[in-house]
């Protein structure tokens, strides 16, 4: 990662703050802050009966999953390389290091319950720092020499209208969250927590030259 990267847990386009889950439901501890564990539709756990052992309701066992995930933070890559100037009406490519972009599980158990929680990158929302947002539904294709120079990216990519000189630090500020959904199961039951959301951001020189650098 970039010195000028800098990468965040937060919920949504909130712009600063804990991590959150969009849904009503039970609070947990995500190591950075609160979020929230859904209600779930199975149905409700049937009370014990007089003398039967008491087990761990799978909501408790689930949420300890989930609070144990730890979510890949992405790393930004851009084409040209995003340490060089980009251009003003080429095309620029951007993407997300395919490794940040795996899913991850971990499994949680308490009383004889077992839950494993899976979560899933969905979306990668863009902030092009002009204005411009671009949502992605993969982590974007990395840029190669079997495209020509000004070929646009064919899944994730932006092409920059106006210059960056005169912005602050003669750069735009450009970030990129990206969504998680986590499904979990276990006896029995199943459920999932959406919208866990991951951040990164740095800076994009942009400037009004003819000659393209290329990785």
């Amino acid at each position: 990662m970039s010195s000028g990267e800098k990468s965040a847990a937060k919920l949504g386009s909130e712009p600063k703050g804990p991590p959150t889950i969009e849904s009503d439901g039970w609070e947990y501890d995500l190591g950075d802050g609160i979020g929230i564990l859904p209600r779930f539709d199975a149905e409700e756990a049937k009370k014990p009966k007089p003398g039967d052992e008491q087990q761990v309701p799978v909501e408790v066992v689930a949420q300890r999953a989930v609070e144990r995930l730890e979510l890949a933070e992405p790393v930004i890559r851009t084409s040209p390389d995003e340490d060089f100037v980009q251009v003003v009406h080429v095309p620029t490519w951007i993407w997300v290091e395919s490794e940040t972009w795996d899913p991850v599980s971990v499994s949680a158990s308490a009383g004889g319950v077992e839950v494993t929680a899976t979560a899933r990158p969905r979306k990668a929302v863009w902030s092009m720092g002009e204005g411009g947002r671009v949502v992605c539904r993969g982590p974007g294709t990395p840029y190669s020499r079997a495209y020509g120079p000004g070929e646009p990216s064919p899944d994730c990519g932006y092409t920059y209208r106006r210059a960056s000189l005169s912005e602050p630090g003669r750069a735009y500020r450009v970030s990129v969250q990206v969504t998680w959904d986590v499904q979990w199961q276990g006896a029995g039951r199943s459920g999932d927590v959406p919208g866990l959301v991951m951040e990164a951001s740095r800076d994009l020189v942009v400037d009004e030259v003819q000659a393209v650098v290329r990785r």
